[in-house]
């Protein structure tokens, strides 16, 4: 059951939905609005008991434009053993043998795809890469160099893009192995590399310390109101002139703010929760001192709270 306007009722009414022919029917009239409507739910149903082996599913994948058989390609699957399937596993062995131009490719997205999977980033930073990656491979000049870094560069740069910045510590941690120095390399060669294609600068995108926050506050455990507090204190500190990382100003007003409150952490769980070194975090502590009581909201903390804390 649902809404939708009737033309011969001239209001909205219930509609009722007639699956067997694809037909929404008006309740009130009778009255077809709309007839072979596509089913887009599962057609089968999966119940507890049955074999994991016996999937139902009768399609493949979605397009990918960025494969040269736009990701339709047959792929003849492996034999479970059994005599009869002696045909499959010969022309298996046949395909495997034959030349296919995408398959570096469909390794890269899936590598690709994992990382993004264990950061828990949303399919349009994921495909922002896929597209980054392609430009690049299309261009013939990455060969020799390290490929983990490349792709973990390509995740850095969609990130960014995307307007959901990760630092290259985060990146690091699922980048199969590649340094922080070798995805700073692999980064300015694709920046380099995107450039010469397009034929202008490349905007990967500014890093402010407020984009941070949120993830960094849900690490801790923070509450609603401490969260708030933080938000608009690094949106304040981005007035006064602290030369200082964005990650780095945003871990030392997390370290701040749960000093002002019931709830205080120590130094080590701010480091652990952002990354940041506990010396890089007492140093943007000494850089933020002077400016608290223009940075700490007045609702959150008041003079004398301020006074309290301890001097860098």
């Amino acid at each position: 059951m649902g809404d939708a306007y009737c033309s011969d009722c001239k209001k909205s009414t219930e509609v009722v939905f007639d699956h067997s022919a694809g037909d929404t029917v008006c309740s009130e009239c009778g009255l077809v609005l709309e007839s072979h409507s596509i089913d887009e739910t599962s057609e089968w149903r999966t119940f507890a008991n049955e074999s994991g082996d016996n999937d139902p599913v009768r399609v493949g994948g979605p397009t990918n434009p960025l494969l040269s058989d736009g990701g339709l390609s047959t792929v003849i699957s492996k034999p479970n053993g059994t005599t009869s399937d002696f045909l499959s596993s010969s022309l298996g062995r046949w395909q495997n043998r034959g030349s296919n131009p995408d398959r570096s490719l469909i390794l890269a997205f899936k590598t690709i795809a994992t990382m993004s999977d264990r950061l828990g980033l949303v399919a349009t930073i994921k495909d922002r890469a896929n597209e980054i990656y392609k430009k690049v491979e299309d261009q013939k000049s990455s060969r020799g160099r390290n490929q983990d870094a490349i792709l973990a560069a390509c995740l850095y740069i969609a990130c960014r893009q995307e307007d959901k910045p990760r630092t290259v510590k985060e990146i690091c941690s699922v980048a199969n192995g590649a340094t922080k120095k070798e995805i700073g390399r692999a980064k300015e060669y694709i920046v380099k590399q995107l450039e010469l294609e397009m034929g202008q600068s490349v905007e990967i995108g500014t890093i402010h310390a407020g984009d941070f926050m949120r993830r960094f506050c849900s690490n801790l455990g923070m509450t609603n109101q401490t969260v708030k507090a933080a938000q608009e204190a690094v949106q304040k500190s981005e007035e006064f002139d602290i030369r200082r990382s964005p990650i780095s100003i945003a871990a030392a007003v997390i370290y701040i703010v749960t000093q002002l409150s019931d709830e205080k952490k120590p130094l080590k769980d701010v480091s652990l929760a952002t990354g940041v070194a506990e010396g890089t975090i007492r140093n943007s502590y000494k850089d933020l001192y002077p400016h608290l009581s223009k940075i700490i909201p007045n609702w959150y903390a008041q003079e004398e709270d301020l006074k309290n804390l301890c001097s860098p």
